[in-house]
């Protein structure tokens, strides 16, 4: 996912005075405009060269703050790993494109290319475990935190309860390592509670069950895929910021380049 686009900003302060007056007569006052003249001669392509890469990096950066900004409306508290997936690949004056691009550890996983263009999206990390391991009859296509999952910060399913989870199920590799000390520890003073998955009577899910007997569903296991609606809106809306923002970063940027010529 990536956009072509345009500004870096160094900033240079025109000169006092961008042309000479001179005084002819009494009554009578020229301009000299053999500065302005002699400054468009030296303007060589390099030096639009370089005004133009300025203009596209200054662009691609507001474009990227933009996209950034927006995921704070269209997402429901989006992680820093979600608000950090873009990033600014530079133009250069050997080669003047500029891109917003999605960083390499945020292309591996598919979920921004979902809210985007829409669709359904592939199995996590943790359903493709579930899939492959757990012993289950039904198909699993999603785990989806229900009401007694223990969410983090962002409102999504702890961390922590997944890997209690995982652990309890059996369903990875070394199980019992992932009990962390804490747990393990506070596991030796009172009973801990307990994560099954039913085979009958309850609603396919994952269930917890405490120290007290009381049982809550976490998590539910389905067999349709979940399906999303486009609502990032990245390339709409970074070539709106292109097509407002390029043709000022621009004029300015040409502006830099022949007062420093002018000097």
């Amino acid at each position: 996912m990536s956009l072509p686009m345009i500004y870096t900003s160094a900033r240079r302060d025109p000169p006092d005075r961008a042309f000479l007056f001179r005084e002819v007569e009494m009554t009578e006052i020229a301009l000299d405009v053999s500065g302005f003249v002699s400054a468009l001669k030296v303007m060589a392509e390099r030096d639009l060269r370089i005004a133009a890469t300025w203009a596209l990096n200054d662009t691609a950066k507001e474009a990227s703050d933009h996209i950034r900004d927006r995921m704070t409306v269209v997402f429901d508290r989006p992680t820093t790993f979600t608000e950090n997936a873009f990033y600014v690949k530079k133009a250069r004056v050997d080669d003047l494109t500029a891109a917003v691009m999605e960083r390499p550890t945020r292309a591996s996983r598919d979920y921004l290319k979902v809210e985007e263009a829409g669709g359904p999206r592939r199995p996590t990390g943790f359903e493709g475990q579930m899939q492959r391991a757990l012993a289950y009859d039904g198909l699993i296509s999603a785990v989806i935190p229900a009401d007694e999952a223990r969410l983090d910060a962002y409102g999504n399913w702890s961390v922590g309860e997944r890997n209690q989870v995982m652990s309890a199920l059996k369903i990875q590799r070394d199980y019992a390592a992932n009990a962390t000390a804490r747990s393990t520890l506070s596991g030796r003073k009172r009973k801990r509670s307990t994560y099954f998955v039913p085979q009958s009577g309850l609603y396919p899910g994952i269930y917890r069950k405490d120290a007290s007997g009381n049982i809550g569903i976490v998590a539910i296991l389905t067999d349709k895929v979940p399906r999303y609606a486009p609502r990032l809106g990245f390339h709409a809306e970074a070539m709106a910021v292109f097509e407002a923002r390029l043709q000022g970063h621009l004029s300015r940027t040409l502006s830099q380049v022949f007062y420093k010529r002018l000097g």
